[in-house]
């Protein structure tokens, strides 16, 4: 049974689910852009481009946009998913993932969910492979890697594109490279709830440098703005594009925060270790993560137990926030003529049993520690 919390009350006392993160020289920020005449698109975004590209995407071409939404509809496209096509994609996820592929009236063939890691079961997706699947989606559920090299193993042999939704994992890292090196395409989200936000944006990061120009077109009207600027545009439009841009104000928050990354990332790190240190000494929980050659990225703290609506209940007494925040996509009217007569035995299993806890930097160590004590209390 999914129950109804409203938003917790905000006080000294509370802890709530998520806190935006602002950068600190946010307002000097902001100010030079408004001394100038960029405040749409303009030379921050393709600084932040740059900047971004070598922290994050091993050096790959990358296209800035006005969300994480923008960036999977976007790569759906430069996947070259057309109508009809088949996609494998993971049931279970933000809808942002899924809902594009609608957009375009592909056929989405949903894979089952890893039950110990929330990621998208490989079994499942390698049950699912004919003849007519054009690519994989999968999500790095909270930040935890999905396994890459199988995957990309299973997309090579396949001949398909793999598409990474890494909206949850700025940062995470596998076999200590970037995770844009495992797929022919990576987007990232900068919603307001991520590690950093420019209240909301995305950016897409690809392999193929050949359609670097296209992605930029498309990201805006089909319309070649360097042309158009330097006045030498031929003034016509030869394909659909959309109005998918960043702005200049967005990059301006996202350069400062990025400058803060490893502050961010340690704290939230240091949060995710005291849970899982105190957690995993409860038989009665599952700590959702595991071992392995990569880092995450500490977006998400998850925990799996029988009593969740329980816990739930008496932590905002206690004004701890806690939720699913994500659920299975299958449970939607929009896509239900994609499971008709699917059965996904994990998610069924785990639906109404996996929490989500606070995790974020206006968060304290000592609240992490109290949470930590209040759940081990609860659940005995």
């Amino acid at each position: 049974m999914f129950k109804d919390y409203p938003l917790i009350k905000e006080s000294k006392k509370t802890v709530t689910q998520f806190y935006p993160h602002i950068p600190k020289k946010y307002l000097s920020a902001l100010k030079r852009v408004f001394s100038t005449r960029w405040v749409g698109q303009g030379p921050l975004v393709d600084k932040l481009e740059m900047i971004f590209s070598k922290k994050f995407g091993n050096n790959l071409p990358t296209v800035a946009v006005g969300s994480g939404t923008d960036a999977l509809h976007l790569s759906y496209i430069l996947a070259g998913i057309k109508k009809g096509d088949e996609v494998i994609c993971p049931v279970f996820t933000c809808t942002a993932t899924n809902i594009p592929l609608l957009y375009i009236g592909a056929k989405i063939k949903f894979a089952d969910v890893d039950p110990k890691t929330l990621n998208i079961s490989i079994e499942s997706v390698k049950k699912l492979i004919t003849k007519k699947t054009k690519a994989i989606v999968f999500v790095n559920y909270g930040g935890l890697p999905c396994d890459l090299i199988e995957l990309n193993k299973i997309a090579k042999k396949k001949k398909i594109k793999l598409i990474q939704d890494a909206a949850q994992s700025l940062g995470a890292t596998y076999r200590k490279r970037s995770i844009t090196s495992y797929s022919d395409f990576t987007i990232f989200s900068f919603q307001a709830i991520k590690q950093i936000t420019s209240g909301d944006g995305g950016m897409i990061v690809f392999k193929d440098k050949k359609i670097l120009k296209k992605a930029r077109r498309i990201r805006w009207f089909g319309i070649d703005r360097l042309a158009k600027q330097g006045g030498t545009w031929e003034n016509d439009i030869k394909e659909v594009g959309y109005k998918y841009q960043m702005t200049d104000i967005g990059a301006s928050l996202l350069l400062e925060s990025i400058k803060e990354f490893k502050k961010i990332w340690k704290h939230r790190r240091n949060i995710f270790n005291i849970y899982k240190k105190d957690l995993s000494k409860n038989k009665k929980i599952h700590v959702v993560d595991k071992d392995g050659p990569f880092e995450h990225s500490n977006w998400l703290f998850t925990i799996i137990l029988k009593k969740k609506d329980h816990l739930q209940r008496i932590l905002r007494g206690y004004g701890v926030e806690t939720n699913q925040v994500h659920f299975r996509n299958d449970r939607y009217s929009i896509f239900k003529k994609f499971v008709k007569n699917k059965r996904f035995k994990n998610m069924d299993k785990i639906e109404n049993e996996y929490l989500v806890l606070p995790i974020h930097t206006k968060m304290s160590l000592s609240d992490a520690k109290r949470i930590s004590r209040l759940i081990n209390k609860i659940i005995v």
